[in-house]
């Protein structure tokens, strides 16, 4: 009666085990990124769904300087006097990008771009660290 198996048997396990990890993981890394770039897009449609609101309620988008914080709180009740005492976001809440940034806001003459600094954090950047703008999102 057999209680274990043999050095050959283990090898062989060892072996398939190495042979589907050469297979599987090249797809698997670089996934993290491609989430994380899509879950930008996703937050940022949100973002800019409540500011298409914020426009239909107000006749105008917030200005760059009042930023997205103008969804949460009224930036000018006398400018904005049909502001709802909820705001424009759901839970009341701006979103963070997946690497812990805030959004950046702009309003250029009355149409909005919305931005992630991306991984780096700072402006510019390539592949992982590159910037994600709502523009390249529609695409």
């Amino acid at each position: 009666m057999r209680k274990g198996f043999s050095l050959i048997e283990i090898m062989i396990v060892i072996i398939i085990l190495g042979l589907l990890a050469t297979l599987v993981m090249p797809n698997l890394i670089g996934q993290g990124d491609e989430a994380k770039r899509k879950l930008v897009c996703i937050q940022m449609k949100s973002v800019a769904d409540s500011l298409k609101t914020f426009k239909v309620y107000n006749g105008v988008y917030p200005s760059t300087d009042e930023g997205l914080e103008a969804l949460q709180k009224n930036p000018d009740p006398e400018k904005y006097i049909n502001y709802p005492a909820s705001g424009f976001l759901d839970d009341g809440r701006l979103p963070k990008d997946p690497w812990g940034g805030s959004y950046i806001y702009t309003n250029d003459s009355g149409s909005f771009n919305i931005f992630s600094l991306g991984a780096d954090g700072k402006e510019g950047g390539d592949a992982e660290g590159k910037d994600i703008t709502y523009e390249s999102c529609q695409k």
